[in-house]
C-alpha cells in the first residue's frame, strides 16, 4: 500500500505494482509484439524478394517496421488508453503520474525510450531497470523516475471506508476520549482492518484486532467502562475521531452575512454615503416565545399598534412525556322549532 498526493493535496491510497507483476505484463507485451513483428517481416520479405529492390531500401523498411512495432506499440497504447498496454490490461495494471492523474504522450514517449536505451539496454546487461525497481520503495525504474510516473494495480483496490459506529453503552465514554496522540497512520491501519474484517480468517481476525486495539489503547484515554471486543472498540474510537474532525471543519467555515453573501477574495469597497447604521432606530426585533425566530417587528415607543390587541405569552412547549390534555365535556346541542341548532349551545360551560 502506498500513498499518492494529488494537486489538490488529497491523499490517495493505491497498490503499487511490483517487479514480478510488471515483468509478467512485459512478457505478454513482448510475446504479442513478437507475433505481430514476425507476420509483418514475413509479408515484407515476400514483397521485397519478389521485386528488384536494393538492399539498402530493404534494410530501411525492415528497420522502420521493427521500430514501429517495438517502440510505437508502447507509446501509442499507453497514450490512447491513458497508461495501459495489452499486458497491463490483462493483469490489471496502469501507469499514472505521481499525482495520480493520467499520463500523456510525453510521459509514454520518455518511458519507452528509457526502457530501450537505459533500463533494459543490452550494453548495460539489462540491469539498471531491475536494480532501480528493487531499490525504489514504489518499484520505479529509471524511466518512471525521469517521466514522473508510477505503475499501480487497478484491481483489488482498497474498499471504501467501513461503516463506523459507537455502541450505545459506549457513547458517553467515546465523547470523553483524549485522541490527540492517535496518529493518522495508526487510524488508517485500524480503518483498513475493519474494511477487510470479513475477508480475514478467524485466527488473523482475532490476532490482528487485538494487536491494533492494544496499540490504540496505549495512546488514548480513558479505558472503556466495560469489556468490548476489538472491532467494536476500534469502530467506536474511529467514529468519535471522525465526528470531531467533521465538527472542527464545520466550525471553521466562515458564516455568510446578508441574503447574498459575497465570495470575492477582496474586501468590500467603502460606501460613498458613509457607514451603515449599526442598529435599527426602532429598537431590537421582538421574538415570540422561547427559541422563536425573529421576524424584524419593530419595538419601542414608535412601534405600530397591533390590530389584534396584546398578544398572549406563548405556552411552554410540552415535554417528551407530557400527559395528554383531558377531554372537554360537551352537552347536546339545543334545537329550536325551525330545526336549527343554536350556535354554541353544545359547548362546555354554557
Amino acid at each position: 500500500m502506498s500513498q499518492l498526493v494529488t494537486g489538490e493535496a488529497v491523499v490517495l491510497q493505491v497498490r503499487i505494482a511490483r517487479m514480478p507483476t510488471r515483468a509478467l505484463a512485459c512478457a505478454i507485451d513482448m510475446l504479442l509484439q513478437g507475433i505481430v513483428l514476425s507476420v509483418l517481416i514475413a509479408l515484407l520479405a515476400g514483397f521485397l524478394f519478389g521485386s528488384e529492390v536494393s538492399e539498402a531500401l530493404a534494410g530501411a523498411l525492415i528497420f522502420v517496421v521493427v521500430l514501429l512495432v517495438v517502440v510505437g506499440y508502447r507509446v501509442v497504447m499507453e497514450t490512447l488508453t491513458r497508461g495501459r498496454t495489452l499486458g497491463k490490461m490483462v493483469l490489471g495494471l496502469k501507469v499514472v503520474r505521481d499525482d495520480g492523474s493520467s499520463i500523456r504522450f510525453r510521459h509514454a514517449l520518455v518511458r519507452t525510450l528509457m526502457w530501450f536505451f537505459v533500463d533494459f539496454a543490452p550494453w548495460f546487461a539489462a540491469c539498471p531497470g531491475i536494480v532501480a525497481s528493487l531499490m525504489n520503495k514504489q518499484g520505479k525504474r529509471i524511466g518512471d523516475m525521469v517521466s514522473g510516473t508510477v505503475v499501480i494495480r487497478e484491481r483489488n483496490q482498497p474498499m471504501a471506508s467501513p461503516p463506523l459506529f459507537v455502541p450505545g453503552h459506549l457513547v458517553q465514554w467515546a465523547q470523553s476520549l483524549e485522541l490527540s496522540r492517535l496518529s493518522d497512520e495508526l487510524a488508517n491501519a485500524a480503518r483498513d482492518y475493519l474494511a477487510r474484517f470479513t475477508e480475514l480468517l478467524p485466527g488473523p481476525q482475532y490476532a490482528l484486532g487485538e494487536a491494533l486495539a492494544a496499540r490504540v489503547a496505549a495512546v488514548i484515554a480513558p479505558a472503556p467502562p466495560t469489556q468490548v471486543i476489538a472491532p467494536a472498540y476500534l469502530s467506536a474510537v474511529l467514529a468519535e475521531r471522525r465526528r470531531r474532525e467533521l465538527q472542527r471543519l464545520s466550525t471553521q467555515r466562515p458564516l455568510p452575512t446578508g441574503p447574498f453573501p459575497s465570495t470575492s477574495p477582496y474586501p468590500p469597497a467603502p460606501s460613498p454615503y458613509g457607514p451603515a447604521a449599526p442598529t435599527s432606530p426602532y429598537g431590537p426585533a421582538q421574538s415570540y416565545g422561547p427559541g422563536a425566530p425573529s421576524y424584524g417587528v419593530p419595538a419601542g415607543p414608535f412601534a405600530p399598534p397591533s390590530p389584534y390587541g396584546a398578544l398572549p405569552p406563548a405556552p411552554p412547549p410540552p415535554g417528551l412525556f407530557a400527559p395528554p390534555a383531558p377531554p372537554t365535556q360537551s352537552r347536546p346541542a339545543t334545537v329550536n322549532a325551525e330545526g336549527w341548532a343554536a350556535p354554541g349551545s353544545n359547548e362546555a360551560g354554557h
